[in-house]
């Protein structure tokens, strides 16, 4: 299961969304800005605040970092 916590302005977190749909990769959005539970659990998975925060099946990364998703996603 992929989850990605962002908000509303953030860019990568647009480019991260893209970079899902153009590899036919389903996720689950939360954004931090919005919700106060996922803004915590974001927290607590990261130890930071800055999105996106993307959940790779319990591998966390930050940032938009498509060769780290692409390892996550065992490709």
């Amino acid at each position: 299961m992929v989850k990605i916590y962002t908000t509303t302005t953030c860019p990568y977190c647009v480019m991260a969304k893209d970079y899902f749909k153009k590899i036919g990769i389903q996720y689950e959005e939360f954004n931090v800005a919005e919700d106060e539970k996922a803004r915590e659990e974001l927290v607590r998975k990261s130890h930071q605040m800055g999105v996106p925060v993307i959940d790779i099946d319990g591998t966390i990364i930050v940032g938009f970092n498509r060769a780290e998703i692409d390892r996550a996603l065992g490709k």
